[in-house]
């Protein structure tokens, strides 16, 4: 049986500035993320991954070119409407966390579904399935200051899970992490694609997590080239 596609990347490019301060971040991008495969997207430091992630997760549009994420294409929605659909389909992880320090691990992971209009009790009970899929139901009450650093990334991984995203996008999510909180962060996005077809694209410096994905994509100067 052919594999779903999950995700078309189809002749994208990013430029950013004009004349002297023209970067030309992506050129020409053409990938396919078929449902339920876990990527990794490795390269050197400014050759386009963060912003292919971006471009993914619908916080950027493409110069030119087309990105579906399933049916939909994100460069033909405007602001707003991204956000709804992210809200609705797309999981993002960052490498610094991006916790809110007033809130619980419990109203951090709920706050997607909150600005989605969700009421609070379903909210709340998606929140503490999420927290208890990531090992952490017994921390739910606790603030990010009261949580290490493996914790805070864990409740961002819950966080990106809570809305049953199609699509799970991580920015070098272990990169601020030990070795073995990234490993354990890494395994929680590694087994979200089997169990759930949940499609999964991370960027990351480390060859060793590079090697368990599906594929790795390799870019250099906004090119892929493998």
């Amino acid at each position: 049986m052919p594999e779903v596609p999950s995700v078309v990347v189809s002749h994208v490019s990013k430029v950013y500035g004009a004349g002297a301060t023209r970067v030309d971040a992506l050129r020409g991008v053409n990938l396919t993320l078929a449902r339920g495969e876990f990527v990794t997207v490795t390269g050197p430091s400014g050759c386009g991954k963060s912003t292919l992630l971006h471009l993914l997760a619908g916080l950027d549009t493409p110069t030119a070119g087309t990105i579906l994420v399933g049916d939909t294409d994100l460069g033909r929605l405007d602001e707003d409407q991204r956000t709804a659909f992210r809200g609705r389909h797309i999981g993002v992880v960052f490498q610094t966390f991006n916790l809110l320090d007033i809130l619980t691990a419990e109203e951090n992971v709920a706050m997607p579904l909150t600005l989605a209009g969700v009421a609070t009790i379903p909210a709340v009970r998606a929140a503490r399935e999420a927290l208890a899929r990531v090992g952490l139901a017994h921390r739910e009450h606790h603030y990010p200051a009261e949580m290490s650093g493996g914790e805070q990334q864990r409740v961002a991984v819950a966080r990106a899970l809570v809305n049953s995203p199609a699509l799970i996008v991580a920015d070098e999510p272990t990169g601020n992490l030990d070795t073995e909180n990234g490993r354990v962060v890494f395994d929680l996005l590694r087994g979200l694609t089997g169990e759930s077809q949940r499609t999964v694209l991370m960027v990351t410096h480390d060859p060793a997590l590079a090697r368990s994905a599906d594929r790795t994509i390799r870019l250099a100067d906004g090119v892929v080239m493998s």
